[in-house]
């Protein structure tokens, strides 16, 4: 990829997901009525750490679950290589619940409203919110918003956001490139 800058550093990355865990419970209280769904892949890490979080505080009253969307993708049959699908990590039923809809980066709104299709096959929830830490505003296909979000980055067609994760790139940190490099 093109030369990158980080625009959310490790301190306020932390800073940040302490902000989000206790926005959620000004919002869902003992969380008794509310499921948590982690969007696989990306969203599903981003879902771990709040999880982790929140039952750091003792609030453990929670289902939780990850989602698969390969097969609600709109573009499932228009790439040139199949999608490798997940797997649902999900064994209760959404009926009547809060959802808390959770992925990393919220670009097009294509993945969300992917997820929200593949949802209906747990049940009608009685509320479905999101929370994204990255949201970019400016590239939405679809009406959708986040109701919880870490960062919002205003960002042209061709930049590119990356979430890394500790465990993963050895630093919590939010890069920003400028264009992706072609291949």
């Amino acid at each position: 990829m093109s030369h990158s800058r980080v625009i959310l550093k490790e301190k306020k990355f932390a800073l940040t997901l302490e902000r989000i865990c206790q926005q959620l419970i000004e919002r869902y209280d003992d969380f008794s009525n509310t499921c948590i769904i982690g969007m696989q892949e990306r969203g599903a890490i981003f879902s771990d750490r709040i999880v982790s979080l929140l039952k750091s505080k003792n609030i453990n009253s929670f289902q939780y679950g990850k989602l698969d969307i390969s097969f609600h993708r709109d573009d499932f049959r228009r790439r040139d290589v199949p999608i490798a699908p997940s797997k649902n990590e999900i064994d209760f039923i959404i009926e009547d619940r809060d959802v808390l809809l959770i992925d990393d980066v919220l670009y097009t709104g294509r993945s969300v409203h992917a997820a929200m299709a593949a949802l209906q096959q747990f049940g009608r929830p009685a509320r479905i919110e999101l929370l994204a830490l990255v949201d970019r505003r400016f590239n939405r296909h679809f009406p959708i918003k986040t109701d919880f979000v870490g960062i919002t980055v205003d960002a042209i067609e061709e930049a590119f956001v990356k979430v890394e994760w500790k465990h993963l790139n050895g630093k919590d940190q939010i890069k920003f490139f400028s264009k992706k490099e072609s291949s």
